[in-house]
């Protein structure tokens, strides 16, 4: 049953937009709005708007816009009703079920990816039920006990256990699954007679979900050692798993990360979960791989710094230092480092130590990047020895050239002439010759280029539609526009002009809208009018109307003004008046013929002045 607008309206202003889009972007104040990395494409400088008073969105760089329902139908796939169904969960408000996402609701998202998302899930619940319940299952329970986690933790991230004996195939073929949508699940391998066999058999499972919170794939522990096969084996990549976009965890760790300020990187799963019990909730992992740019991307759009908790031992380290040398040149964030001491893992740390220690560690031993650096380059080297000691110095003063603050390479000049009593001026200037035979791309390290070199600066991005762009005429319709939606006054005044329509189709498209609107509401809000346009390109036209700068006040000059250049200048009004001036010479002349020929033309453009305009 379609929703009541009522009902739509009061699930609407039951939230402020700004929380909900928080969730996924971190936003920062910018003037009356608030900016942040878009979430819909890659950006380096940030041109996504957020306005509490319009409770819009919209972004400057690819141009989608709308209310809190648009974002949610843009960027989760949702149809309309979900996207209102969410929004009242979110804020608490109880709608009549009858209301409720029924099975024929049109969604953006392919019925196949739907589909495949509802078989992971039933699949993750499968897996939990054999881990929790059943003698299968007490194994991998008692390891994962004796792991520190706890059926609190287990339930949570849905872990779960995959038993030595096919049980996925026969559960979906008892609930009818396609076999074409099992062979692309990745849950199962395809012999060359094109039967299936499962792909995970005595696994501890841990479900990987997307950003969403939805189970997109798997990725499976042995239990027990075993040279032959991988200690994790992850779900191939699908038609909804892109390893390279998904972070162990984030969707849980999300609202963490914001309140925190900060996201901890881990190497495993396992480390997360020693995090999360320990009271360390913003903590994620990538797929066993480096971190990949749309991961990166994922955490710009959240928080500006981010932290690396990797296993102390020396792969750790090694795996630190490597980390830290991707994340150079292709973040804005800022980067630091939670050393685990004593050669061990996370998960080893809290068990030693204790839950409260690591949550210390976590928010008090942060190493900034040079200093794991300067001590990263001095393992396995002698410093007492004078060769090696050259050697390490010139390592850490290359080091020291990719600092851009003079104050902050002083501060680590003064280390180590302290360390190596070496006079400070003699490093200062080894620096300096270093730092000039340096190539450009070193130098410029972090100055990431921005995305589009045509947008206009952050605090002018408001002035969306160029004046350069546009002649007089739509220039008083832009305006006009705006006027008679904001101002009922002026809306008053525009109705009582028999004559006047817009020049442009566009324009008069959205006052014609705004009639019926406006017969149903007692005032137009921007956040609630943008349901009512039945088209994509005329709401993006209208947020481009919203989003420009106007002064606040109005006046009877303005508005006369726009109505004179709009009715006066337009071509239809400059051939109108041409004709009929050429009529009336044509008259004075007595030319019958020309006068009646200009008579015809002149009657079909008034009927075509007065056709409704009703496409863009």
């Amino acid at each position: 049953m379609r929703i009541p607008e009522n009902v739509i309206e009061q699930v609407r202003t039951s939230v402020n937009i700004t929380d909900i889009i928080s969730q996924y972007v971190g936003l920062k104040k910018s003037g009356s709005n608030f900016m942040g990395l878009c979430p819909f494409h890659e950006e380096k400088t940030p041109s996504f708007s957020v306005s509490e008073e319009k409770q819009i969105f919209h972004c400057f760089s690819c141009g989608r816009g709308g209310n809190v329902f648009k974002f949610l139908i843009e960027l989760e796939g949702l149809s309309f009703p979900e996207s209102v169904n969410k929004v009242a969960e979110f804020s608490g408000m109880d709608i009549d079920s009858k209301y409720s996402e029924s099975q024929s609701a049109r969604t953006q998202e392919s019925t196949e990816n739907r589909q495949l998302k509802q078989i992971h899930d039933d699949g993750a619940k499968l897996y939990q039920h054999i881990l929790m319940n059943t003698e299968m299952g007490q194994k991998a329970l008692d390891y994962l006990h004796n792991r520190g986690i706890t059926d609190e933790i287990i339930k949570t991230f849905q872990i779960g256990f995959a038993p030595g004996k096919s049980v996925l195939q026969d559960f979906f073929k008892e609930k009818k699954v396609d076999y074409q949508l099992l062979r692309q699940s990745g849950l199962f391998i395809e012999n060359q007679a094109g039967d299936l066999r499962e792909r995970f058999i005595d696994r501890v499972m841990f479900p990987i979900r997307n950003q969403n919170g939805q189970v997109v794939a798997f990725s499976g522990r042995l239990l027990e050692k075993n040279k032959e096969l991988p200690k994790y084996l992850n779900s191939p990549e699908t038609p909804i798993f892109n390893k390279r976009e998904i972070l162990f965890n984030y969707d849980l760790a999300k609202k963490e990360i914001r309140t925190e300020g900060n996201v901890i990187l881990f190497e495993g799963f396992m480390d997360v979960l020693a995090a999360y019990r320990s009271g360390v909730k913003n903590g994620v992992a990538s797929m066993g791989t480096s971190l990949t740019n749309e991961q990166i991307y994922l955490l710009e759009r959240s928080t500006s710094q981010l932290n690396i908790c990797y296993d102390g031992d020396e792969p750790g380290r090694n795996a630190t230092n490597r980390a830290l040398d991707l994340l150079a040149n292709q973040t804005k964030m800022k980067v630091g480092v939670l050393a685990i001491p004593n050669g061990m893992d996370p998960d080893e740390f809290v068990k030693k130590n204790g839950k409260e220690a690591f949550l210390e560690l976590a928010h008090s031993a942060r190493e900034t990047v040079i200093s794991f650096k300067m001590n990263f380059l001095k393992r396995n080297k002698n410093l007492k020895n004078e060769s090696e000691q050259i050697d390490y110095i010139d390592q850490v003063l290359q080091v020291l050239t990719t600092i851009k603050t003079p104050f902050e390479q002083d501060i680590y000049i003064n280390q180590l002439a302290d360390e190596f009593k070496i006079d400070k001026g003699i490093l200062r200037q080894q620096l300096i010759d270093l730092v000039a035979v340096q190539p450009k791309v070193v130098q410029q390290v972090n100055q990431v280029p921005r995305v589009r070199t045509d947008e206009p600066p952050v605090e002018n991005r408001s002035e969306v539609m160029s004046d350069e762009k546009i002649d007089r005429v739509e220039r008083a319709e832009r305006l006009l526009l705006y006027r008679i939606l904001h101002d009922h006054t002026a809306w008053l005044k525009i109705r009582s002009i028999d004559d006047f329509s817009f020049v442009h189709d566009s324009y008069q498209l959205i006052y014609t809208l705004a009639e019926g609107y406006l017969e149903l509401h007692e005032q137009y809000e921007i956040a609630s009018f943008l349901d009512y346009l039945p088209e994509e390109s005329s709401k993006r036209f209208l947020m481009q109307i919203e989003l420009m700068t106007v002064a606040e006040e109005s006046s009877e000059d303005e508005f006369d003004d726009c109505v004179s250049v709009i009715m006066n200048d337009s071509p239809m009004e400059q051939s109108i008046n041409q004709v009929r001036s050429d009529l009336m010479e044509a008259n004075r002349l007595g030319n019958t013929e020309l006068t009646n020929e200009l008579s015809v033309k002149l009657i079909a453009l008034y009927q075509k002045q007065q056709v409704p305009r009703t496409s863009i």
